[in-house]
């Protein structure tokens, strides 16, 4: 759980350092953040990718067919559901509380506050992608770059969101924690056992990569209505 343990650090610490009153980053120095964790996550995400082939080419692009076919079915399922318009609808709820113009507004209380955070911080793709990974195959890097990115946000939500950003730590160690634990304990055994293991691996791989694309902005991706596609792809792999 370092993954988890990171991430939940650099929310208390981003959190604490806008309480005291730090502020924000400057616009420049956000644009280099971005920059290089956008080149992190492009790192970190191919690098897993590629790891997940090792068998002969013939596996391999079976392998990367049945990736393909999941992802295609995991947004199909994704849409159906309707997860990235929720995940939007956190988004524009932060935004409301904290407008980019003008001063803060009064702090909201400290439930609402706590709510929004925890739904900002919990909800995001790179949590459960990294949680899973992290048990899986003690692969904490994409939790390491969403704790730089948590961070950040928390020291610029802070000043206006108050005590609620420092409390929404709990249920990212909560549910982060139980994903790790949960696939460390009973899913990597069983996909192991199956042989289902690769595609999963090359599935989140590629996630991380499209998480990527986003943070440079070089694509808008509903990275949210992919999730699914962790499922089907020891689902189709097994079926085929």
């Amino acid at each position: 759980m370092i993954g988890t343990l990171l991430n939940v650090s650099s929310i208390l610490a981003g959190g604490a350092a806008g309480l005291r009153g730090w502020g924000a980053p400057s616009l420049v120095k956000q644009r280099n953040a971005r920059t290089i964790l956008g080149a992190c996550t492009v790192y970190y995400g191919l690098r897993l990718t590629l790891a997940s082939f090792t068998g002969s080419w013939g596996q391999n692009l079976k392998q990367l067919g049945i990736v393909v076919a999941a992802m295609v079915a995991g947004k199909i399922a994704g849409g159906l559901a309707g997860l990235q318009s929720r995940s939007n609808q956190i988004g524009q709820r932060v935004r409301q509380l904290v407008p980019s113009d003008g001063p803060p507004p009064d702090r909201p209380r400290l439930g609402e506050s706590f709510r929004v955070c925890a739904a900002l911080f919990c909800a995001a793709p790179l949590g459960l992608i990294g949680a899973l990974e992290e048990g899986l195959s003690d692969y904490c890097q994409p939790l390491a770059i969403k704790a730089v990115m948590d961070g950040l946000a928390a020291l610029t939500l802070a000043p206006a969101l108050g005590t609620g950003v420092l409390w929404a730590a709990l249920p990212v160690l909560a549910t982060q924690g139980t994903v790790t634990l949960l696939g460390a304990t009973f899913l990597r055994p069983f996909l192991l056992e199956h042989q289902l293991l690769a595609p999963v691996e090359t599935t989140a791989g590629l996630l991380v990569f499209c998480v990527a694309l986003v943070i440079l902005g070089l694509r808008k991706i509903s990275l949210t209505d992919y999730l699914p596609s962790l499922v089907f792809a020891p689902l189709l792999a097994w079926l085929l």
